[in-house]
């Protein structure tokens, strides 16, 4: 019985050393496989995430501060500085949803009290109305979360002052910042633009997910900087922004600064050097602006029915499609965008502040009633369109340069009781003309009868497709392709006409430039296209762009955007007319030139038949450079209301570039302004309407 026992104890003490070896062999394995994977992991974090946790770590032990770009300068064609930034210390309101008017008129007084005792004694004065109204309590133009620019410029006693005493001015802070300035001589205002804070931008469709896939921080943008918002300064935001620089501050484990800044400084942007010729641009403006004013308190039987308050001209070169004067007048003083707009300056330049050159722009009546009553930039051609219908016209066969026309002085169409006729100007009955002598005098009666009339008897409405492809052709209807932001096509009414009045009236209106609206850079494209037989070009606004070491990056490049190819017989002939049209304010020019005068009709509100003055021209008329479009509505008739105003444009481009080759200052030394011009010269006129083409239908 013990030997039986003693076998079993053996048997069992066997088993527990087999069990225990089994249980230390799964213990030593586990151990080494922990040590194994902690050695691998150890291993991963020092060679392959190491440098990223040295930045980690870095980063926990200090702050960086974004410090937004330097902006680069916008110049005109010589070198002189339209928009430049420059470094500034500014005064800063954040806005308390919990602040009352009377605690906000308070603090504004405050603020008045250290500005007048500190500021700079010869910039123009705060009132406390002036702060009150910056900090915007209602939202109106900021969003809330938006800071409001209270002043820029600060003294270093403010900026001392205030830093002292930051306890006592709640919401108020000093911000070193750059700030966009403009010349002072207002050069192409609409053109250049101007600028917002980002994060009052992001509705544009540039800067909606600006940055969703950016990765460089250098290139990233910060809600806080002000960035492109129309104009050029939109156009070429990225080439102007440059990219950020940042400020490094170690801090402890508590987020306390505790040494000094590491600075990598932001990189400036890059320099538009402009084709806008200042001189010429300057003249333009004044022209228009002088001679709006001379229509309005002349007399005489052609300035009767004119009621001008704005005009617009479009200077482009032929050959480049180099724009040296784009005028949107009146304009205002861009300097009210620094820092954010107040509703006061807002409410100022609310007609001012669009281009009116290439969209709709609104006349300058406060009063919607009165507002109403006024046409927009945006007007028919009127007898402007009449070199292009002939054009067409003789390129479709529909007559010849030999045809001859009876002009009785009206065109009658319409099924019987139902009649209507298109009169010439003063119903002039011309005879027989041919086509040329229908530019020159301007017919209406020529374009109705040989033109729209015959469109009309293509097979359904393929005469009035005809006529839309040739429009584009000639960049009406289209965008200039200029990259202008809200630029418009203009407004076509030929094809609802043919639906609500019928095809032949469509095309009959059509043919003398009463059934679609067109802005004045479409008509300066429209004008150099005439003058080069058919090559439209792009309209440019940059010459070149240069880095901040004066590097040429992007250079200047002609672009056409398509030709049109036509019997060059057609191009003579049309030229045989329209070097023939009566026009004002050309008298004794040095040099040749063509043009189109225009006077547009439309219903505007209570009003009926409001004319508006329209003109295009080019010169020289052997081989053309520059070409000229000038539109101004309610101005009247297009020789009188116009054709002065293009007259000192190109004086001013032979002045100062030269229509053949060379500058030729020494010719104008003694021109007189349009709106100098004595009343006498054209107060016997009678005949004004005549000249003007004006385009009636009665029935």
């Amino acid at each position: 019985m013990s030997n039986g026992l003693t076998e079993e104890a053996q048997k069992r003490e066997v088993r527990n050393r087999r069990h225990f070896s089994f249980r230390l062999n799964v213990f030593f394995f586990i151990t080494f496989a922990v040590f194994s994977v902690l050695i691998v992991r150890l291993a991963y974090l020092q060679f392959v995430e190491g440098d990223n946790l040295k930045a980690k770590e870095h980063q926990i032990g200090s702050r960086t501060v974004p410090v937004p770009p330097i902006r680069g300068n916008i110049y005109d064609s010589a070198g002189k500085e339209i928009a430049y930034s420059v470094s500034t210390q500014s005064l800063y309101f954040t806005m308390d949803m919990k602040i009352k008017k009377d605690e906000a008129m308070e603090l504004a007084a405050r603020l008045v009290e250290v500005f007048d005792r500190l500021g700079d004694k010869n910039a123009a004065p705060l009132t406390v109305q002036d702060v009150y109204e910056d900090m915007d309590l209602e939202g109106k133009v900021h969003k809330l979360h938006m800071q409001r620019r209270i002043k820029t410029g600060l003294t270093k006693e403010e900026i001392a002052y205030f830093s002292e005493h930051r306890q006592e001015f709640k919401g108020i802070d000093v911000i070193e910042e750059s700030i966009r300035q403009y010349s002072d001589d207002r050069v192409a205002v609409q053109l250049i633009g101007y600028m917002k804070r980002l994060s009052g931008a992001q509705d544009l469709p540039k800067y909606k997910d600006i940055d969703k896939n950016q990765t460089d921080s250098g290139v990233k943008y910060i809600s806080t900087e002000e960035v492109g918002f129309d104009g050029l300064e939109l156009m070429y935001q990225d080439e102007l922004r440059g990219n950020n620089g940042y400020k490094e501050y170690p801090v402890n484990n508590r987020g306390e600064i505790i040494g000094a800044a590491k600075l990598t400084k932001p990189i400036k942007g890059e320099n538009l050097y402009l084709t806008i010729n200042r001189s010429v641009q300057l003249k333009a403006q004044k022209a228009i602006m002088e001679h709006i004013d001379f229509v309005r308190h002349a007399k005489g039987k052609q300035y009767e029915s004119a009621h001008p308050t704005t005009g617009y001209a479009v200077a482009m070169e032929v050959d480049t499609g180099k724009v040296v004067a784009m005028a949107s007048m009146p304009d205002y003083d861009p300097s009210v965008w620094q820092g954010g707009i107040s509703q006061k300056d807002l409410d100022a330049i609310q007609f001012f502040q669009y281009n009116g050159t290439i969209r709709e722009v609104q006349p300058p009546y406060e009063e919607y009633d009165e507002r109403k009553n006024h046409p927009s930039s945006l007007v028919y051609l009127g007898s402007t369109q009449k070199p292009l219908s002939v054009l067409i016209g003789l390129n479709e066969k529909l007559f010849t340069p030999n045809t001859i026309f009876p002009d009785p002085g009206y065109f009658e169409f319409g099924r019987k009781g139902h009649e209507v006729r298109i009169w010439n100007a003063s119903n002039k009955a011309n005879g027989n003309i041919t086509a040329w002598q229908a530019i020159a005098k301007s017919s209406n009666a020529f374009m109705s009868a040989m033109i729209g009339n015959k469109l009309f008897q293509y097979d359904g409405d393929s005469g009035l497709i005809l006529w839309d492809e040739y429009m584009k052709k000639f960049g009406l209807g289209v965008t200039t392709g200029s990259g202008l932001q809200g630029e418009s096509a203009g407004v076509a009414d030929y094809f609802k006409s043919a639906k609500t009045e019928g095809l032949q009236s469509a095309l009959i209106r059509s043919a003398w430039g009463q059934q679609a609206k067109y802005t004045a850079m479409q008509l300066a494209q429209y004008a150099a296209t005439l003058a080069s037989h058919g090559k439209r070009m792009k309209p440019q606004f940059v010459q070149e762009i240069r880095d901040v070491d004066g590097n040429v990056t992007v250079g200047y490049q002609p672009e056409m955007l398509n030709s049109i190819e036509i019997h060059e017989q057609y191009w003579k002939e049309i030229e045989r007319g329209m070097s023939q049209v009566s026009v004002q304010g050309f008298d004794d020019v040095p040099y040749t030139f063509m043009r189109k005068t225009g006077t547009s009709q439309q219903d505007v509100g209570s009003r009926r038949r409001v004319e508006n003055a329209v003109f295009i021209a080019y010169a020289p008329a052997d081989k053309p450079k520059l070409a000229v479009a000038v539109v101004v509505p309610d101005g009247g008739y297009g020789g009188w209301g116009a054709a002065p105003i293009a007259r000192q444009i190109f004086d001013a481009y032979d002045a100062e570039v030269g229509l053949y080759g060379k500058p030729r200052p020494q010719l104008y030394g003694g021109v007189q302004s349009a709106s100098g011009t004595p009343e006498g010269e054209a107060a016997g006129a009678d005949n004004a309407a005549a000249n003007a083409g004006e385009s009636v239908a009665q029935p």
